[in-house]
């Protein structure tokens, strides 16, 4: 099967060696997504529930990019820096996934590459088989 590697907008893909997503046949992995901006910039410094919401958008961009949305997701996995935020996480990631439904982690975490971050999402999708 083709692995094709998808880039997001975060400055720490060349740096770290990693794609914002990689897909393999139908399915697509997405890495940790933090809450980027068009400028590399953390969006919502402070506020777990925007940074929630932007990282949920970047999600969105890369599944575009594979050809796939977010009624493929099939799995989701929250990384929290501050644990007792997770109503906030999890009131953003309801407002996309509220009918979906995948299966979710939520995860309290110590801390990410730079103290402005705090959520990260990891998702998981899987785009289902045209029938001709």
């Amino acid at each position: 099967m083709q692995r094709e590697l998808i880039s997001g907008n975060s400055p720490w893909e060349p740096k770290i060696g990693f794609s914002r997503a990689v897909k393999v046949g139908p399915f697509i992995a997405v890495s940790g997504t933090t809450a980027t901006g068009a400028d590399g910039k953390i969006v919502g410094p402070g506020d777990v529930y925007a940074q929630t919401k932007q990282a949920i958008l970047n999600i969105v961009t890369a599944l575009k990019k594979a050809g796939a949305t977010l009624d493929d997701v099939v799995r989701t996995r929250i990384f929290l820096t501050d644990i007792t935020t997770w109503q906030e996480a999890a009131r953003a990631h309801g407002e996309f996934f509220t009918d979906i439904r995948p299966a979710a982690t939520m995860v309290g975490v110590s801390g990410f590459v730079s103290a402005e971050m705090l959520v990260e999402i990891e998702a998981d999708a899987i785009i289902p088989e045209v029938k001709a």
